[in-house]
Formats: structure tokens, sequence, C-alpha cells
């Protein structure tokens, strides 16, 4: 009996469906995501046993960085002191808050917009025009306490005895959105006294509820689960 030939063909698959299917979800990530903004001083936040999430949205960041200055031998050497910043993501309440903080500065179209796209300010407000009118360089050097010219941080000092320059940011940054959340981002070097400064900052304003950014720390979160073992 002679053999049957089983006559073969070639597979096709079409790949239609599957890229317009790629298409349509590469838009759809691409229109409702945030990007980020390159933060010029970022922190290194302290280990926690904490599993609470930080809101991702309408949140105003208030980071804390230990202040450096240069020794007699050229190395960066802690002060003791912290320097604030404060960032937001979102522009249109950047440009509200800067006209509420400095007209002057606000109705100049160049500087204003320079001011919402920046990711962290924080300089005095007598020397805010000289930072937003420097170049992205400058700007970053300032931010990181290269340029002595300008000094980096927002004063916790308070104005003839009334409200702080951050306590009055704060106040026009709640102004423009009174949902905000904020959120304290802290160095694990910066000095205490100053983290301790800005809570009583808030605490005076009223604005007790905030949240802790940290990080969480895998040893610590086995120490404290042996802990609670051995208390039982």
């Amino acid at each position: 009996m002679g053999k049957v030939k089983i006559k073969k063909s070639d597979i096709w698959i079409d790949m239609t469906p599957m890229s317009d299917v790629m298409t349509l979800l590469l838009t759809f990530f691409m229109l409702t995501s945030t990007f980020i903004k390159n933060e010029p001083v970022r922190v290194n936040t302290p280990g926690t046993v904490s599993t609470s999430k930080v809101p991702e949205a309408n949140t105003l960041s208030i980071t804390i960085s230990p202040e450096f200055k240069k020794g007699a031998d050229g190395k960066d050497e802690p002060t003791g002191n912290g320097l604030v910043f404060i960032g937001m993501t979102n522009a249109d309440q950047l440009g509200q808050i800067l006209d509420k903080m400095s007209p002057d500065c606000a109705g100049n179209a160049m500087l204003r917009k320079i001011f919402e796209s920046q990711a962290q300010f924080g300089v005095p407000l007598s020397q805010l025009k000289t930072f937003l009118s420097a170049n992205d360089a400058q700007r970053a050097n300032i931010m990181t306490g290269q340029e002595p010219s300008v000094k980096a941080g927002i004063p916790l000092d308070s104005i003839d005895g009334g409200m702080s320059e951050f306590q009055q940011w704060i106040t026009a940054a709640v102004g423009v959105n009174n949902e905000l959340n904020l959120v304290i981002k802290s160095d694990s070097k910066t000095p205490y006294k100053t983290v301790k400064k800005v809570m009583s900052e808030l605490q005076d304003m009223g604005e007790s509820h905030y949240y802790l950014a940290t990080q969480l720390d895998g040893k610590k979160v086995v120490d404290a689960s042996n802990y609670l073992l051995q208390t039982k």
C-alpha cells in the first residue's frame, strides 16, 4: 500500500489586532502618566518598619537636607544645620502660589514659567528673582549650596515676631489647594533640630496632619517581628 503524503502548509498568524492593542496601551500610558521632574536636592530617607504608603498625588513635599560647607582641606563638612526646600508637581498651582508670594516675579511671564517648571525651590524671598533668572546649571548649584552668592534653603526664622517665610509658603500653598497632603522628606543625616523646627512651624500653623517619607528597612522589620514574638 502506498504512503499517504500529508500536504504541509505554513501557519500564518495575523498580528494586526495585537499591534493595535499595543499601540492603544502605549498611547494610554503616555497620556495618563505624570512625568517626574528632576530634583536637584535628593535625600536618603531613614529606614522604618511602617508599610503605610505616602500619597503620590496632590502632595506638597517638604525636603530637609543637611547643610555642608567647605573645610580647610577643601572637603565638605556638615554645619549642624538643615536646609528646607518645597516641591509640587502641579504647575498651575505653583503659578498661583507665586502670585501670592511674589507678585513681582509672577508678573514676569518668563520667570513665572521657570518657577512653574521647578521640581523644588528653596531660597529666601529676597533672592527668588535672582534664582529664577539664573540658568539651569546655576539653579542646580544654588540648590546644592555650591553657589555662595545665593543662600540655599527657605528661612525658618520668624519675621518681626510673625510668620517665617516657610510658614508663608505653606499658607499660600494651602490657600491655593486646601486638600494638599504635606509630606516631609528628611535625609537620615539631617540634624534633628531642623526636622523638629519644621514640625513645630507646621504645628503653630495648625497643620498637625502630615506624612513622613521613609523607606522600608528589612532588618528593622525582622527585629521588630522578633521583639513582638519574644514579648508574647
